[in-house]
């Protein structure tokens, strides 16, 4: 009684400060209260990259070589295991031809063997392992990782941003088709936080890729994060550049109309780029025409750089949201 009684006080207490206005409304979605008992066993499960997933998250990539990559991967490693997601490593360019690192990136073994696992490399590398005849360089560090395929971030803004960058030499789509051709695993096209336009989207929706990870503007922007690395005065100058780009929205509306319109040769997406909560990630996927499930890079990066408790306990909540959507959330039209 004690108890029950504490509780009705709390109600009245709290009562005014929980008063909310129409404005604070969340109108992306109906609430339909009657129609499900409260979640209990868990989300179901589905495929995608070929693999069963037990939850719609994605661990966009987002560590290279550094001091604490290993101890991120593995913590995000571990978070993948225990609830059922797949993961992108960041880029393995520091181990492409040096096996200094390798165990930073080694996380199959942590993963399990039956979830996704993606290496990564950025469009530099690959043009110039196109260019020098070396694209079984980048099959090896797949097949070494026991990585299902790769995916190549595209990076143009960040790389002509960065004072130490790489400048490209062709198109970005040219060279991938290139190196389509002599690389024999499956491939993932991402970008770095400026998103990606309609007619980029189109081009490569029509390449059999196994996915696109948007990677859109709202999230962690690395074109800016070069800028605010540049201590001349070239970053006052650029700047309004980095506020150039294609948000998660956007994207999701164009490449819905491009896959109604006809048959698409790469057939997921994964959602990522300004992706805050759990609910933003619901109704990008629920109202993705293809497939998808969604990224929150930043979010997860904040976590898996302490103690791996904190990692599991943020995810669990996350996983709690997300039954509590699929039960009572439908997308208004």
């Amino acid at each position: 009684m004690e108890h029950l009684e504490s509780r009705k006080r709390d109600h009245i207490e709290l009562a005014f400060k929980s008063q909310t206005g129409i404005p604070e409304m969340d109108r992306r979605f109906h609430y339909e209260p009657m129609l499900q008992a409260h979640p209990g066993q868990g989300l179901q499960p589905f495929t995608f990259l070929g693999k069963t997933h037990r939850v719609p998250m994605w661990v966009s990539s987002m560590t290279g070589g550094t001091k604490m990559a290993g101890t991120i991967n593995r913590n995000l490693a571990m978070a993948c295991n225990e609830f059922g997601m797949g993961m992108g490593l960041g880029s393995c360019r520091i181990i492409l031809e040096d096996d200094t690192y390798f165990g930073d990136f080694d996380m199959r073994a942590i993963i399990g063997d039956d979830l996704p696992l993606w290496a990564n490399l950025g469009i530099a590398q690959i043009e110039e392992l196109v260019a020098r005849d070396k694209v079984s360089a980048a099959t090896a560090l797949v097949e070494k990782l026991r990585a299902d395929g790769l995916i190549i971030h595209v990076n143009p803004m960040q790389e002509w941003f960065q004072p130490e960058g790489d400048i490209l030499a062709r198109p970005p789509l040219e060279t991938i088709k290139r190196f389509m051709d002599r690389f024999n695993h499956p491939l993932i096209v991402k970008e770095v936080g400026q998103g990606i336009g309609p007619e980029s989207l189109r081009q490569l929706l029509q390449m059999p890729l196994q996915a696109i990870e948007f990677a859109a503007f709202g999230g962690t922007n690395f074109a800016r994060v070069e800028l605010l690395r540049d201590e001349n005065a070239s970053r006052e100058l650029y700047e309004p550049l980095s506020r150039v780009g294609e948000d998660a929205v956007s994207m999701l509306d164009d490449v819905n109309d491009i896959a109604r319109n006809g048959p698409t040769a790469c057939r997921e997406v994964i959602i990522s780029g300004g992706v805050k909560t759990f609910l933003d990630g619901y109704y990008l996927i629920r109202k993705s025409v293809l497939p998808a499930v969604y990224g929150m890079a930043s979010t997860f990066l904040k976590y898996a750089r302490e103690d791996y408790e904190q990692l599991s306990a943020y995810i669990h909540s996350q996983v709690k949201g997300l039954e509590m959507a699929y039960a009572y959330l439908t997308l208004r039209t």
